[in-house]
């Protein structure tokens, strides 16, 4: 056999795997929107029915059983749709192409069959159960119809109502509790302006509406509707998006069993999309409101700095320094006063307990990796988790110098890989804070396109083509060379 041969051999053998990776890839991006309706619904509806039958929590049951058939229904009739649309588009029924727009941009574009079935699904799956536990959580009096975390934000918002501190002083020695609770509902990890989305419980309304789980809702709504209102790219990432956030298992799930990880997400994303649209201080006062109130947002508010931009698409020191301050105006007030007034009942609450160094057993115990380790090896828990904390920093700082995130959605695609690991590892942690990275990588896409339909570059500034001299050439073009945060237009003559 000669060498040229063998070579070329050789070359097509290893080129085989990206070949089949691009064939899928391109086999999911000619699905219609309503055939990616109908697979989502379909995953969703496999989840809730493995969380009703697998789940060890009776929650989480009910929810599976309830959101089952309103997923199963969404996908069933998205199928029909998808089919009724193929059956169009056979006859020449398509999309024709608006001139200056990217050929995905009606990819996954509204329909009032599609918005029926999301509005159905988003009841079923996510409302109803809602509406359901809280009525039922009225009724019976107890725990079994909610998740601590909700009751515990309703008990600091009771405490910050009454002037008291949030965070009950541990002082060392395990909390007591009302018999018949867990030890844990005494503790209050989460960060001080969470307390004031618990507010409505002390107030003299109907304790229907003054669930937390309903503030939690009705803020993640409005949030999220405010942050994709404001995104002017392709049709497609804002569907997920929005779906992410309020129909799929990753949002539905949470809402109507604690939802305290939803508004956080909410005002992250807003803060992601202010970022994209070079308003750094509105960035950081939003990135904020979400690293106020818990941790789990500090690694994006640690490294929004990084890609910070003015409003001519620049770099530098300045947009950097007003991001800073708008985080800083919300959390030194946020946070610092509450913590100075009781130190030690805050070092308990908010580090000591959520690392598992309390002496306490967390509920947040799934059997992911870092948990499954320190369950074996029950002597290296301490030693497990600093060696984890202190490899995951050198990692973190060797790509943050190697690949320095530029632009909003590089950032999110980093942070969403920091927390997947993060979660994986961790001793004490739970399944559900997928959700985070989840939602990470879907905005990391929505970023992205936003980039590509202001025209901005990799490096977050203005993509602007000229001629390689003053004079514009004549190949029957003409030229507007004049600078502008858009990119230069071309009009056909």
């Amino acid at each position: 056999m000669s060498e040229r041969l063998l070579r070329s051999r050789l070359l097509g053998f290893g080129s085989k795997r990206p070949n089949l990776l691009r064939r899928g890839a391109r086999v999911i991006k000619s699905w219609s929107p309503e055939e990616r309706d109908a697979v989502l619904y379909a995953a969703s509806s496999l989840f809730a029915i493995s969380t009703a039958e697998a789940s060890s929590i009776t929650l989480y049951q009910q929810w599976g059983k309830l959101a089952a058939g309103p997923y199963a229904v969404g996908a069933v009739l998205s199928a029909f749709a998808a089919r009724k649309e193929r059956r169009l588009s056979a006859e020449g029924d398509t999309l024709v192409a608006v001139a200056g727009t990217s050929k995905s941009t009606g990819a996954w574009h509204w329909t009032g069959t599609r918005t029926t079935i999301f509005l159905m699904v988003l009841v079923g799956a996510t409302l109803l159960p809602l509406s359901l536990e809280v009525l039922w959580r009225t009724d019976t009096g107890g725990t079994a119809h909610v998740q601590p975390e909700a009751a515990v934000v309703e008990q600091a918002g009771v405490r910050v109502a009454h002037h008291q501190d949030p965070y009950p002083n541990v002082a060392g020695r395990h909390p007591k509790v009302p018999p018949g609770q867990p030890a844990y509902d005494a503790y209050d990890p989460y960060l001080p302006l969470m307390s004031y989305l618990g507010l409505a419980r002390s107030t003299d309304a109907p304790p229907r509406l003054t669930d937390a789980r309903v503030t939690f809702s009705i803020i993640t709504v409005i949030v999220v509707v405010a942050a994709l209102g404001m995104c002017r790219g392709d049709t497609g990432p804002r569907v997920l998006a929005l779906q992410s956030m309020t129909v799929l298992p990753t949002a539905a799930l949470p809402l109507a069993t604690g939802g305290d990880d939803l508004p956080v997400a909410a005002f992250m994303l807003l803060g992601l999309v202010l970022m994209q649209r070079r308003r750094p201080l509105g960035a950081g006062i939003s990135l904020g409101i979400a690293a106020s109130m818990k941790i789990t947002a500090w690694p994006v508010a640690a490294l929004a700095f990084l890609a910070a931009r003015d409003r001519e698409g620049r770099s530098g020191r300045r947009p950097a320094l007003w991001l800073l301050g708008g985080l800083g105006a919300v959390m030194l007030p946020a946070i610092l006063p509450t913590m100075a007034e009781n130190v030690p009942a805050f070092v308990d609450n908010v580090v000591r307990f959520p690392l598992g160094l309390a002496g306490i057993s967390s509920p947040a115990q799934s059997p992911l990796l870092g948990h499954l380790v320190v369950s074996l090896f029950p002597g290296i828990h301490r030693l497990f988790t600093l060696c984890v904390a202190g490899a995951g920093a050198i990692v973190l700082v060797y790509v943050l110098v190697r690949r320095t995130p530029r632009t909003p959605a590089a950032l999110s695609r980093l942070v969403g890989w920091v927390l997947t690991l993060g979660i994986l590892l961790a001793p004490d942690t739970r399944l559900g804070y997928m959700l985070y990275p989840i939602n990470f990588f879907v905005w990391s896409w929505l970023l992205s396109c936003e980039d590509e339909a202001l025209g901005f570059s990799d490096e977050a500034s203005p993509v602007v083509e000229e001629p390689a001299d003053e004079t514009p050439r004549e190949v029957g073009l003409v030229a507007i060379p004049e600078r502008s945060r858009e990119p230069a237009a071309y009009v056909r003559t």
